[in-house]
């Protein structure tokens, strides 16, 4: 979703963007690689200015049995090693690379604490999965590529994503709060995604973990309330607690029920400015695309 939209952004400005492709043959402006066989040429990646890393398996599809869990952590941790490996022997490699990863690192928000991107890291299978996603840029430590680990939040697209699953629910008047509401989301309008991923490319001074969140994160709570009001629906459903676990086991405690209350620091002392900080407004864009 997020590379698509970053694509059909790239080219609307007529800038040359060429996609990593895999399960068939390549085509013009594309190259193939597979991550579980560890293929992908390096010398097909010698001169780009930028590379953009949003490769992984979704993980919100589904109980996290131990196989999900495994293709969950696989798919960012050897992705992103055999990427940056090909990267670091490239005799002209990127000036930047920008490699995704999630808010999910940080602790809960139930102790009422916001995180910046120097906060401690949390526990857990997702707090877990971003080390060992971060870890795995470790080949492009110290070269001459720029390395940005950027923490995204909740995307928020009809297109996809949540906000997508979202809409039938909520136009139906089915939309409620998970649990008591209290949880944070931080999130981000897709919108802003792609233009902050464009404006690290350009602004040499970023490196490091970048939070890539609105600067105004609300409640599971507060979302509802937004979402039905976008939509002109009521939202007095909710789904207890107890159920999203009994269902979704460890996905619905880590990632339904928890949260994390995030800030853009680095983008917002750097100068970025949100097209949409606030979430109402957000919603109202969003849904008029």
């Amino acid at each position: 979703m997020v590379g698509s939209e970053l694509l059909a952004n790239l080219r609307a400005e007529g800038l040359e963007a060429t996609r990593l492709i895999r399960g068939r043959e390549a085509q013009a402006n594309e190259i193939l690689w597979d991550p579980e066989e560890g293929q992908l040429d390096a010398d097909q990646l010698e001169g780009f200015d930028a590379v953009v890393h949003l490769a992984g398996a979704n993980i919100a599809a589904g109980r996290w049995n131990a196989e999900r869990r495994a293709r969950i952590r696989d798919s960012r941790v050897k992705g992103t090693k055999l990427l940056c490996e090909r990267l670091a022997s490239c005799r002209n490699p990127p000036a930047v690379l920008i490699s995704a990863s999630g808010v999910g690192v940080y602790p809960s928000c139930r102790d009422g604490k916001t995180r910046d991107e120097d906060s401690s890291l949390g526990q857990g299978f997702l707090a877990d999965t971003v080390r060992d996603w971060e870890g795995a840029t470790e080949p492009l430590a110290g070269g001459s590529t720029r390395l940005v680990k950027l923490r995204i939040g909740m995307v928020l697209s009809p297109k996809g994503g949540a906000l997508r699953k979202m809409l039938t629910p909520f136009r139906l008047g089915l939309g409620g709060r998970f649990g008591d509401g209290k949880q944070v989301i931080s999130w981000i309008s897709i919108r802003d995604l792609v233009a902050c991923i464009r404006f690290i490319i350009k602004t040499e001074q970023l490196s490091g973990t970048v939070n890539a969140v609105s600067p105004n994160p609300v409640s599971n709570a507060e979302f509802t309330k937004a979402l039905g009001k976008a939509l002109g629906r009521p939202t007095f459903m909710a789904v207890p607690a107890f159920m999203l676990s009994l269902i979704f086991g460890q996905m619905g405690r880590e990632l339904l029920l928890s949260g994390q209350r995030v800030k853009p620091a680095r983008l917002e002392e750097s100068g970025y400015q949100f097209q949409h900080p606030e979430l109402e407004a957000a919603l109202r864009d969003l849904l008029s695309l």
